[in-house]
Parts: structure tokens; C-alpha cells; sequence
């Protein structure tokens, strides 16, 4: 931890100089640009006054929650084919299945299908992007084409299944995490 750093973000965050949280903390503004610079490290009893200043304490101030990542990239992605099934699977987020939500890609080679998934609590959302699919859902079966969605609570058994000749691409999301 660069604590620094860290005090430079949280004055600019409260709104002052270097010169007004020196005048706080009776430091002077060179003491305040060196600590920030990190070319000296305060006291523990000066620390705690800069901190009480800029509206922290010592366990806050330290308390690094870790940085949630947003933007997922291809060296991101986890992919697994089944070819006894004729599908590959791509988990567009690593480590979903600890979120709320599971989003994957799945294609799916013409006459194959997915997994069949038991009943489970939550929710299943999906987007064709390309080719057309059957959704399975206990007895029922629907029709789904490039560019329609469908949306179910998984109570009856459930998979897609390839309905055309090409090969089809869908956009599922599952709640609670489920692939």
C-alpha cells in the first residue's frame, strides 16, 4: 500500500490543499508533500491525526477492499466442448459460479443440444445470436431464432437444443449459477 498515495486521494477527495490539511493537522505543507510523495513516512500519532483530519481512522485507512474487475477480455474466458453432445460452453466470466449470475455462450452443432439441467431455484435467460434453437422445459417445447430471447424459472427439466442446419450461438444466463 502506498500510504501516500492513499492520503493524497482523500484530501483531494475532501476538497483541500495540502495547505489546509496541514493547517488542520498543525503539520506544515512541505511535511504533507513529502508524506504524499512518499520521500517520509509520518508517525503513527501523526498518521492518526492526518487520518482523523481527512475523516478516517487507522482501521479504515488500512482496510483495502480489493478492486472489483469489470471488463472481462477473450484471456478471460474458460471454454469447454463436449463433443459427445456436440457443444462448446464459453464462461464469459471466470469464477461466476460464486456471483448471483451466470452468463456463458454456448454453441451448439446442428441436431445437438446442451446438457440437460434439472429443476432448480432462480431464473434462465438467454438471446440467440445466431441459428435457431428448442427450448426444453419439462414437457413443453418452444422455438427460438436469431434475435428472440426467452426467460423461465427452471421448474421442470431443461436444455436447448439445435432445430436448424447451421450451427446456433446462444447468449444464457442462469440464476444462481448453474453450468
Amino acid at each position: 500500500m502506498d500510504i501516500g498515495a492513499k492520503i493524497n486521494q482523500l484530501r483531494k477527495k475532501n476538497g483541500l490543499t495540502q495547505e489546509e490539511l496541514a493547517d488542520r493537522c498543525e503539520l506544515s505543507k512541505g511535511f504533507i508533500s513529502q508524506v504524499e510523495r512518499g520521500l517520509t513516512s509520518p508517525s503513527i500519532a501523526t498518521l492518526i491525526d492526518i487520518l482523523e483530519c481527512l475523516g478516517t481512522n487507522l482501521k479504515d485507512f488500512f482496510n483495502e477492499t480489493s478492486q472489483e474487475k469489470i471488463v472481462f477480455t477473450k484471456q478471460d474466458v474458460f471454454e469447454k466442448e463436449d463433443k459427445e453432445l456436440g457443444n462448446m460452453i464459453t464462461w464469459l466470466i471466470p469464477n461466476a459460479q460464486k456471483n448471483d449470475m451466470e452468463p456463458i455462450l454456448i454453441n451448439i452443432d446442428p441436431g445437438c443440444k446442451a446438457l440437460e439441467q434439472a429443476p432448480h431455484e432462480g431464473e434462465e435467460f438467454g438471446y440467440v445470436l445466431s441459428g435457431t434453437i428448442y427450448i426444453h422445459l419439462g414437457n413443453k417445447k418452444f422455438k427460438a431464432k436469431k434475435g428472440d430471447s426467452f426467460y423461465f424459472r427452471p421448474t421442470g427439466d431443461h436444455y436447448l437444443e439445435n432445430a436448424g442446419k447451421t450451427k446456433a450461438t446462444v447468449l444464457w444466463v442462469a440464476t444462481p449459477p448453474s453450468f
